[in-house]
């Protein structure tokens, strides 16, 4: 019998695979790359990695000849605010408190629901055309966010934030979004319940969202100890770092993941170690350095005690940029630069950040993050044939250190392709950029004075 056709099949490809049985340590030892291989994906799932030469008869119903080039799992933002592209710029050269009170704060008391989408549409286009699959968005008024990614094709992991000066309202509106999009673009939606920070929400707020995810099945996704400053004004107010405060508020008995992580401390480390729920930490270095935080994210120790660490870019108001591939490389070398110790982070262990960890880092450690059979077909199809990624020595080295996402050239989520030889296929950009630039006066007035919430830590 004439086996069914393929929906996809990529060949002739280098593909990155990880080692069977890959559950822990990001060990260098357990990337490697089969060479002129192909990748049969059935209906939205990787069905087989094999020889080109083997599926060279299979039949299929599209066919991408991917000679040359380099087949990854997409990479995976894991913690964002893409509606913020929008404020790309526009609060520069700041110290983190007067960027939040005096000019970002403002500006978000007059965000709408229009403003979110063509936001969330422009970034979504920015992170499919650097080779990100995946992303996890925290902020407000996420329907929107949601319908575009249910438009777009991207997956996401997405949460309504909300803050304890809105009141139960904000709360509520947090759990309604979470279950009523769980599972949404079939399937490539996970939610998360998404309360600011513990210097935003306070412990009862915190206490009554650790026990809604309990009853709901839902994780949390939140900013703590994001920086020094805010480590050490929670003990001197409080006597309890912020992790602590997740601690004692039942956070750490449900599944989370921290954004940024700068300022955990060395007590903390225990303390992260025996929560009972899955803890995992989103690092985003290129906003750390622009702000002229004095510490980063300790990734070393936290992989000593088994917590996974994402990769990250934060919101482009912060950051400038949503490019995963840069923060790849920014988190290998501010970490050699950190430990004092060239061997750390090697390529191969910062391509397993990219990959893996960071699949696991939002939940999607079984799904995603890996190209092999019964994963979804999440894949990017890199070109190394530019000068600036030639002679390639050391394959991992050279996507790394050397790769930049501009040389990604297909983007492929679900099985369905989003980007084709660098031509988006889901979103039209110009068309984008002309509507937010109409209603960029309204969003950037602040002449009204107010705030959304005070940065006070």
């Amino acid at each position: 019998m004439t086996p069914s056709p393929a929906d996809l099949i990529i060949t002739g490809c280098t593909v990155l695979v990880h080692a069977e049985g890959d559950e822990g340590d990001d060990d260098q030892e357990r990337i490697s790359f089969r060479e002129d291989a192909a990748i049969v994906v059935r209906s939205g799932i990787v069905e087989s990695v094999t020889g080109a030469d083997r599926a060279a008869g299979l039949p299929t119903v599209e066919r991408i000849d991917a000679r040359g080039q380099i087949a990854m799992p997409g990479l995976i933002n894991c913690h964002t605010h893409a509606p913020m592209v929008a404020l790309r710029g526009v609060a520069e050269d700041l110290p983190t408190e007067e960027w939040f009170n005096d000019v970002v704060w403002p500006v978000e008391s007059n965000l709408t629901e229009k403003d979110v989408e063509l936001g969330a549409r422009l970034a979504c286009a920015e992170m499919i055309r650097a080779g990100v699959t995946c992303f996890a968005d925290h902020y407000f008024a996420m329907d929107s966010v949601a319908a575009v990614v249910e438009e777009c094709g991207m997956r996401a992991h997405l949460g309504e934030a909300y803050f304890s000066s809105q009141g139960p309202q904000g709360r509520e509106k947090s759990l309604e979004f979470a279950l009523r999009h769980r599972g949404g673009a079939d399937g490539r939606i996970t939610t998360a319940l998404a309360p600011h920070a513990p210097y935003t929400v306070d412990d009862a707020d915190l206490a009554a969202t650790a026990e809604l995810a309990r009853e709901h099945g839902l994780p949390v996704h939140i900013h703590a100890s994001e920086n020094r400053d805010q480590a050490d004004t929670s003990l001197a107010r409080h006597g309890v770092t912020p992790i602590e405060v997740l601690e004692r508020t039942g956070l750490l008995d449900v599944d989370i993941l921290i954004a940024h992580g700068t300022g955990i401390l060395d007590r903390d480390l225990p303390v992260l170690r025996n929560a009972t729920g899955r803890v995992a930490v989103a690092t985003a270095p290129r906003g750390y350095l622009k702000f002229a935080w004095p510490t980063t994210t300790p990734v070393r120790a936290l992989r000593a005690i088994g917590i996974p660490v994402g990769l990250a870019t934060d919101g482009a108001a912060s950051n400038n940029s949503l490019d995963v591939w840069e923060s790849m490389a920014l988190t290998a070398l501010i970490q050699k630069s950190t430990e004092g110790d060239p061997r750390w982070l090697t390529a191969r262990q910062a391509l397993h950040h990219a990959t893996l960890q960071s699949a696991r880092a939002v939940g999607l450690g079984d799904t995603v993050g890996r190209i092999a059979p019964g994963r979804r077909a999440d894949i990017v199809l890199v070109d190394l044939s530019g000068p600036h990624t030639q002679p390639v020595h050391d394959l991992a080295a050279t996507l790394v250190h050397s790769a930049r996402s501009s040389d990604v050239r297909t983007t492929i989520v679900d099985g369905r392709v989003l980007m084709r030889d660098r031509e988006l296929l889901t979103i039209d950009v110009p068309a984008v950029v002309r509507e937010l630039g109409q209603r960029m006066p309204a969003l950037l007035d602040r002449s009204h004075g107010k705030r959304i919430q005070e940065y006070d830590t």
